[in-house]
């Protein structure tokens, strides 16, 4: 069962079954931002914290609490309240925030501010596939969610 459906409580039926390659695509996607190989400058607790951080910020309390339960030391970030800076990720938090709820708004300066910040262009690749793959995780388990007639 991919992380999408068990949020959203959706077990299975025709719509969802004809969709079953994109649900798996899905579970692949999520596996390689979540828990890649190759974490680069963040480690899979803090990937964890961070999703939990843009799901909570979407407004999604289940999503967010299931990413926080794999955030170990890093949960304390899930909060969108903390501002990473005794963990040194103030500009990181910053950028994660901005690109999560005011998408709009962000400019190449705020990618500027990363570098400055010493984030490698790889990790703010990393940074921006997942707070990608977290808008869109969210908008189908809202989805699913309407699919199984729960709005919450």
């Amino acid at each position: 069962m991919s992380t999408a459906t068990k949020i959203s409580g959706v077990g299975s039926g025709a719509a969802l079954e004809a969709r079953a390659k994109v649900m798996e695509m899905t579970q692949a996607a999520e596996d390689s931002v979540l828990r890649p190989n190759e974490t680069g400058a963040f480690p899979h607790d803090l990937r964890a914290a961070i999703a939990a951080r843009v799901a909570r910020l979407n407004g999604d309390e289940t999503l967010a609490d299931h990413y926080a339960a794999h955030a170990g030391a890093m949960a304390p970030l899930a909060d969108p309240s903390a501002d990473g800076s005794a963990q040194g990720l103030a500009e990181v938090l910053h950028f994660v925030d901005k690109v999560a709820a005011q998408t709009a708004s962000v400019s190449a300066g705020d990618v500027d501010d990363l570098r400055a910040a010493g984030v490698s262009d790889p990790d703010i690749v990393r940074l921006s596939e997942l707070n990608a793959f977290l808008a869109y995780q969210v908008r189908l388990i809202a989805g699913l969610r309407l699919l199984a007639g729960d709005s919450a």
